[in-house]
């Protein structure tokens, strides 16, 4: 709908006019900014960020998670749904984020469109993007997997207690063991009371089980989290553990 870009003229000062009205179509075109605005909430699904290092070492795990990323929609949809969007970072300064999408289909169709290349890590801009997002509309939580950080570690933890007062929790999901990585993510995690998991290279299964609980905690919060850590998902186990 195109907005209405006439201007009604102010009344002059002492003149006795009564003030303009808004026209209809100004009317109109804010009833449907609030309705916009209420999207999220009345639609009952979660909104989930899934950030991927996608410089050259992570082609293996990229090629996983991509396998692995409809387990994420089924989990969520048990319990009302889920909206994921796409966050990668590769080379010296590329950091793009997705559309949203709603189903494992238009995921897959994303990042399957998309190489791992070589360049250094920017974990600045996954929190500062996200931090931005949900300032625009609600974002559950944050995942994050990776397996570097090269970068000023006050800085991120600047970065991630401005994400955590917005209470958006940051998932830190790190594949292999380098200790400068760890102490990173750790804290991330702490900031935004979210929770750090460590994955051995190519463990496929660790990291879908991970997955799978972010996903129903984004959909359903800790009830939903503690239901599928009832059925004996081990991700959900270690995540639970972190967030009492």
């Amino acid at each position: 709908m195109a907005r209405d870009r006439s201007v009604t003229p102010s009344p002059t000062a002492g003149s006795g006019t009564e003030p303009a009205r808004p026209s209809p179509r100004a009317e109109i075109d804010a009833f449907l900014r609030d309705v916009k605005s209420l999207q999220r909430t009345e639609s009952g699904r979660g909104r989930l960020i899934f950030a991927l290092d996608a410089t050259l070492s992570r082609q293996p795990t990229w090629d996983t998670a991509c396998r692995l990323q409809a387990d994420m929609f089924r989990e969520a949809a048990a319990t009302g749904g889920l909206d994921i969007q796409l966050l990668y970072y590769r080379g010296l300064t590329e950091c793009r984020a997705s559309k949203w999408v709603s189903s494992a289909d238009h995921l897959s169709d994303l990042m399957v469109r998309i190489d791992c290349r070589g360049g250094h890590t920017q974990i600045r801009k996954v929190l500062s993007h996200a931090r931005q997002e949900t300032q625009r509309n609600t974002v559950q939580a944050l995942v994050f997997v990776g397996d570097a950080m090269e970068e000023a570690i006050d800085d991120l933890a600047h970065r991630a207690g401005e994400l955590g007062m917005l209470n958006v929790p940051a998932f830190m999901f790190q594949e292999g063991s380098d200790p400068v990585a760890e102490q990173a993510f750790r804290e991330i995690a702490r900031l935004t009371k979210g929770a750090y998991c460590r994955f051995s290279p190519g463990a496929a299964h660790e990291l879908a089980e991970l997955l799978r609980a972010v996903a129903a905690y984004a959909a359903g919060g800790m009830k939903a989290l503690q239901s599928l850590s009832s059925r004996h998902n081990a991700g959900a186990v270690r995540l639970i553990e972190q967030m009492r």
